[in-house]
């Protein structure tokens, strides 16, 4: 049981909470996923499973897309209506103009401040268990890309609403730009609905509910290949695949190949790993996950 699991994630439950679910339905500990959503938050949660635990990051580094929903004239300690209120302000006069004037301020390349309630590390510790035991501690700022920020409705009134399509890099905190959304309005803004839309080259409509999965997990369950289709593929013949299976570097299919991981096959299209082509050696492919024993490989099997 290898590859890749599409989940419609519900409010309520932790990423953790969604993992462990896996493990009980398809019996093995092997399992990760490529990028948590808070408890509140629903939509995409995609899971690794077996030796595609190893391929996990091919997707974390992927382009993310939310539905998100914003209250205005609030301000609470998490960055989400889940949190305590730390201040509140009138939105009376906050205008649709207005707000897409900040949006645009926050499409592009940004630094943002992960929330003092999140799962990043300082000093080796989580920050949510920092603030937990009234350590106020903030996370150093990252830089993040905001590709798109849509407004889809804007509902006027002391506690306005936004409804909003963001578009972001990795490690991107949309409770932060609901922050900061509201910072720059000088109104104070919190998460108030959170939904993942897409993660890579995954949509939410292709995603299955637990009891989906539960009825049938091998029917949901993404190989390998189909859970990276993003990236560029190589086919080796027998010789190259022995030496990849065995960790060398070997010439690049066509002698050159896309700069960047890409998927290594043999020649009867089973997966042996992802390589890499460096801007240094375009002409050389080097093995970065090698998924199969050498005397698989020489044997064409996976």
């Amino acid at each position: 049981m290898h590859g890749f699991l599409l989940v419609l994630k519900p409010p309520g439950m932790t990423s953790h909470d969604v993992v462990q679910f896996a493990r009980r339905t398809f019996g093995t500990r092997a399992v990760g996923h490529t990028g948590t959503l808070d408890p509140a938050a629903a939509g995409l949660l995609v899971l690794t499973l077996g030796c595609a635990t190893r391929l996990g990051e091919f997707l974390l580094d992927c382009d993310k897309a939310y539905r998100a929903e914003i209250i205005l004239g609030l301000t609470s300690d998490t960055g989400d209506a889940e949190g305590a209120v730390t201040a509140t302000g009138s939105a009376i006069g906050v205008t649709p103009e207005r707000v897409a004037t900040v949006l645009d301020s926050l499409t592009g390349a940004i630094t943002m401040r992960p929330p003092a309630h999140s799962a990043v590390s300082v000093g080796g510790q989580r920050l949510h268990r920092l603030a937990r035991a009234g350590q106020a501690i903030e996370a150093p700022p990252r830089a993040v890309t905001v590709h798109a920020l849509k407004l889809l409705e804007f509902l006027p009134g002391e506690r306005a609403l936004l409804r909003l399509d963001v578009v972001c890099s990795k490690g991107t905190y949309v409770r932060s730009l609901a922050q900061m959304i509201g910072e720059r309005l000088a109104v104070g803004g919190v998460l108030s609905a959170l939904l993942r839309t897409q993660v890579g080259p995954h949509r939410l409509e292709q995603a299955a509910t637990l009891e989906e999965i539960a009825a049938n997990p091998l029917g949901h369950l993404l190989t390998p290949l189909e859970g990276l289709p993003h990236l560029p593929r190589a086919v080796l013949d027998a010789a190259s695949a022995s030496a990849f299976a065995h960790g060398n570097a070997i010439a690049a299919p066509d002698g050159r190949a896309p700069e960047g991981p890409l998927l290594v096959l043999q020649e009867d299209g089973e997966l042996l790993g992802v390589g890499e082509v460096s801007r240094s050696e375009p002409r050389r492919l080097r093995p970065r996950k090698v998924l199969v024993s050498a005397d698989q490989a020489s044997r064409g099997r996976v």
